[in-house]
């Protein structure tokens, strides 16, 4: 199964991709996990892609398209992956039916998931990240916490630059204007799922099992 977690910052692809990546044995592709060990390891991309991240912009399509060609071709997902944040952009989208055309996929799906944004902001204000190992959390998980309960740091959370309101809102903007059309570009496809995010971690899940099943994609 070669999925595509779609929607704007905040809306849950990223918690929907580890359960379905857990459920049904295929790897998550994050961007966004990739770049943040990127930038926490200084790579010549990661310093880039760092200055890029804070302002809460869009890193640069040649740099993104070379990363998930690399990951997409490697063993790892040679029997399927889900693909979370990428692609971005219209242009990005037709670089990446490309890859798919070059290493022979021709079954992707996105799944479109969708929020109001001012519970997308308030999602997102509400999350604290690890300075040693970068895992996210809510700020309920981690309640009078002082230990990341994923790798032990104390006294290692903050708020991410990106997950600050001005920042969110500036990515939305970002989100509406740029990558927004992406939407369209699979529309014309037909390779869309609809999923309303605005629900329970668990009823979401629900959503986009029954679909996929409709589709005869999920066993």
């Amino acid at each position: 199964m070669r999925l595509i977690l779609f929607g704007s910052p905040g809306v849950g692809k990223g918690t929907q991709a580890k359960i379905i990546s857990k459920n049904l044995n295929i790897p998550h592709i994050s961007t966004g996990d990739i770049l943040r060990k990127a930038v926490k390891d200084q790579t010549e991309l990661g310093k880039k892609a760092g200055e890029i991240m804070a302002m809460g912009e869009l890193v640069p399509d040649d740099l993104m398209i070379e990363l998930i060609k690399e990951v997409l071709t490697s063993d790892e997902c040679k029997n399927g992956f889900i693909l979370d944040g990428f692609p971005r952009t219209t242009v990005q989208a037709e670089a990446l039916d490309k890859v798919f055309n070059q290493i022979g996929i021709n079954n992707s799906i996105l799944i479109n998931i969708t929020a109001d944004e001012k519970e997308i902001i308030k999602r997102l204000n509400n999350r604290r990240a690890c300075k040693e190992c970068g895992h996210i959390f809510i700020l309920q998980e981690i309640e009078g916490m002082d230990t990341c309960p994923n790798c032990g740091a104390k006294n290692s959370f903050y708020l991410r630059n990106d997950d600050k309101e001005d920042v969110i809102k500036n990515r939305l903007d970002i989100f509406n204007s740029s990558t927004l059309p992406v939407l369209g570009y699979y529309k014309n496809k037909g390779r869309v799922i609809e999923v309303n995010g605005f629900d329970t971690i668990e009823n979401v899940n629900k959503k986009i099992v029954e679909s996929l099943k409709v589709k005869n994609l999920y066993d």
